[in-house]
């Protein structure tokens, strides 16, 4: 018996867009991406406790000879890890008389003022006051309890993901001028999809959008990721924020399931000209249940940087919509 086309074809992550649609005979999605819808997950994304935990960056990052450094909304940090493992985290200027710690090592667990050889081990010394931190493997955080005003957690909402083991992981940073609802903004409008990332997205459908009433939170989009020519990966991907800083995409159906695509976003503070910096990190888990994706995980320090460059392309595009979406708000002219 010959087998079903459309059975081989199963058994391939890829598919081949019978009818494609050029870009400007797709579906308009303006009339679908209602603005008060929206700012309506925005604002529902903005309830949410954060527990004043801010995104600071990789794990993978976290050097052993040097701390972590990122200023937020102004206020410089540093985090490195002890002997033990564990995160030490605290205030970027040294006691004594400032020095940036940032540029200072780290030995044996101890982090060393350059100035004058001030060691911090992580516990309160000098004057020098440790905050909570956390790794939970991909990203390490920070509590920021006088910055972020809410009821402190333990811990920050860290989405559901597959274990980094399981994966190829990734992360991804970048910086624009903006503040952090700005991104999240970008990320709840999926109906920009296919029309701003062509060489990314095809055929998408907002499938599921939420209620106006907010008893529905959330969007389920189905959507084809774009390999070559009329060669995607359909897949459908549920969009959620758990807390205000964070939008999750996850795979759903179709190739990947389980798959998970995080974007944080950590104000920084105001550049020179007085606009609002935020940067984003994304971190990505990709998962299979093929068995050539051992394959890919094994090669996971080649395909690492071609992730990071598609991100990369992605972020381009999407800082300049959240960047003209802040222009837009701090002017008085953006008409959601």
């Amino acid at each position: 018996m010959t087998p079903d086309p459309s059975a081989r074809r199963a058994r391939l992550p890829l598919s081949l867009r019978r009818r494609p649609v050029p870009w400007d005979r797709q579906r308009p999605t303006w009339r679908d991406a209602k603005p008060g819808l929206i700012a309506q997950a925005l604002q529902q994304a903005r309830a949410r406790p954060s527990g004043n935990w801010y995104v600071v960056g990789a794990s993978a990052s976290l050097r052993d000879d040097r701390p972590l450094a990122r200023t937020i909304v102004g206020r410089e940090v540093v985090l490195w890890r002890g002997t033990d493992g564990r995160i030490h985290a605290g205030p970027g200027a040294c006691p004594h008389l400032g020095a940036p710690l940032a540029d200072s090592p780290v030995r044996c667990g101890t982090l060393v003022c350059h100035w004058h050889g001030l060691a911090l081990n992580g516990t309160p010394f000098a004057g020098w006051e440790p905050l909570p931190a956390h790794d939970d493997g991909i990203l390490l955080w920070v509590r920021l309890d006088e910055l972020g005003g809410e009821e402190p957690l333990d811990a920050p909402v860290v989405p559901a993901r597959p274990a980094p083991s399981r994966g190829l992981t990734t992360v991804y940073e970048d910086t624009g001028l903006c503040e952090p609802e700005d991104i999240v903004a970008n990320r709840l409008d999926p109906w920009h999809g296919a029309w701003f990332h062509p060489y990314s997205f095809v055929d998408l459908t907002v499938a599921d959008p939420p209620d106006r009433d907010g008893t529905q939170e959330g969007f389920t989009v189905d959507v084809s990721f774009k390999v070559a020519g009329r060669l995607v990966v359909p897949v459908r991907a549920v969009f959620t924020a758990p807390e205000p800083r964070t939008v999750v995409m996850h795979i759903t159906e179709g190739e990947g399931i389980g798959s998970v695509v995080e974007t944080h976003a950590t104000p920084l503070g105001p550049d020179e000209l007085g606009r609002p910096r935020t940067v984003v990190t994304e971190a990505v888990v990709a998962v299979s249940d093929r068995p050539g994706f051992a394959l890919a995980r094994w090669a996971a320090p080649a395909l690492r940087p071609v992730m990071r460059s598609a991100a990369a392309r992605l972020w381009r595009d999407d800082l300049a919509y959240a960047e003209r979406r802040w222009q837009l708000r701090s002017t008085g002219r953006f008409p959601g």
